[in-house]
């Protein structure tokens, strides 16, 4: 079997979000190591919506609307799909799921091909019996027939891969291989950003704003928390929340709101003048955001939602109740601001766990495994068939 393979990649460039990060960061990693990647995305049809040019392995799917959550195709998007691959007749496909009714037909599209597929499920999830976590089962519940379809499944922790195996998705199947980060790129260093708050520690939540990622609790436990004067909480991001709660918290002057960034290299360099990092979230899958956070040194305060609990185990970071964000977010916040040690403690601990467990080049070497092991499969059904 051949070592290169020609890879057909269906997932996200736009609106900005953690898939857009995971699909660019695995398919050009991909390149790298010597792989031929066809990005398929949703964009306008037949014209691209970003400055940049359309790239020559790039195909355009139509759409009716997009956001970060989800996306509705055009009737027309599986006859450019199914012709795209006819035409490129790659070893493989791997769609990075986001939320389209395109999810649940693609099996039978590349089976009828005959080309093996694979997924990314990144759909957040929560065991407890909350409206998000009820939520997420419906949706882990709509999605299992589906994924029991594909050659692969790529999940981010063992809980996740119980709950799916429960719902009848074939365990031979999920392979759990966690979110990866660059820590060449994502490292500690000098930043720039800490130059605006000369004397102050600076808090930084990076993400969505939606209600699923507790800002409001966050906000309410930093601006009721005493003691904190010296401290600038920034808020990185947007989101269907964001001007209700700038409406609420906007004139606070220890409250920063910079927006989406998009320029990746200065999210590193806020990261890196950070002195704590927070996700108050009441449903993860596996944040990309706070392992960029951990790379780049910051100690952390995160909810024990998703897989994010699992990346803090051991003291790698203070794990809090999603359901006292409010109460025990303060106390957390109290005892960083008051212990320079603790924080140093904890980021040193942050980027030995991401660097043990969390790299992209570890995550990258077993997304390959799973694709010649699907091939192996594919080859050897084909075989047994023909026979």
């Amino acid at each position: 079997m051949k070592n290169n393979l020609k890879v057909a990649w269906i997932g996200k460039k736009s609106p900005f979000c953690g898939n857009v990060t995971y699909s660019r960061e695995i398919t050009n990693l991909l390149t790298t190591k010597g792989h031929e990647v066809f990005f398929f995305h949703f964009a306008e049809e037949y014209s691209h919506e970003e400055s940049d040019p359309v790239q020559e392995n790039e195909v355009l799917l139509p759409y009716l609307y997009k956001a970060q959550s989800y996306t509705v195709p055009s009737v027309k998007s599986v006859k450019v799909l199914r012709d795209a691959l006819k035409e490129i007749n790659p070893d493989i496909v791997h769609v990075s799921l986001c939320l389209s009714p395109l999810d649940f037909i693609l099996p039978e599209i590349c089976h009828e091909l005959g080309i093996p597929i694979v997924c990314t499920f990144h759909n957040a999830f929560d065991k407890r019996p909350t409206f998000h976590g009820s939520a997420s089962f419906i949706v882990y519940q709509l999605y299992a027939p589906s994924l029991a379809q594909y050659d692969g499944v790529i999940i981010f922790s063992e809980v996740q891969k119980e709950l799916l195996c429960k719902m009848n998705v074939p365990r031979d199947i999920i392979k759990v291989i966690p979110n990866g980060i660059d820590t060449n790129r994502f490292t500690p260093g000098v930043s720039e950003f800490r130059n605006k708050f000369p004397n102050k520690q600076i808090y930084t939540y990076l993400g969505r704003i939606n209600p699923e990622k507790g800002l409001e609790d966050m906000l309410k436990a930093f601006t009721r928390a005493s003691g904190l004067d010296d401290v600038q909480l920034v808020i990185v991001g947007g989101g269907s929340q964001e001007n209700v709660l700038k409406s609420i918290f906007g004139e606070e002057p220890n409250i920063t709101w910079t927006g989406v960034i998009k320029d990746e290299n200065i999210r590193i360099d806020i990261l890196r003048g950070t002195d704590a990092f927070i996700l108050p979230s009441q449903i993860e899958g596996l944040s990309l955001s706070l392992l960029e956070a951990m790379a780049c040194g910051a100690p952390i305060v995160a909810t024990d939602v998703g897989a994010d609990g699992e990346v803090l185990e051991d003291g790698a970071g203070i794990i809090i109740d999603p359901l006292k964000v409010k109460s025990h977010l303060g106390f957390a916040l109290k005892i960083l601001h008051d212990s320079k040690d603790y924080r140093d403690l904890l980021s040193k601990k942050a980027r030995q766990r991401v660097v043990d467990r969390y790299s992209l080049e570890k995550n990258v070497s077993t997304v390959e495994e799973l694709y010649f092991h699907c091939l192996e499969k594919s080859n050897s059904n084909k075989y047994q068939v023909s026979k």
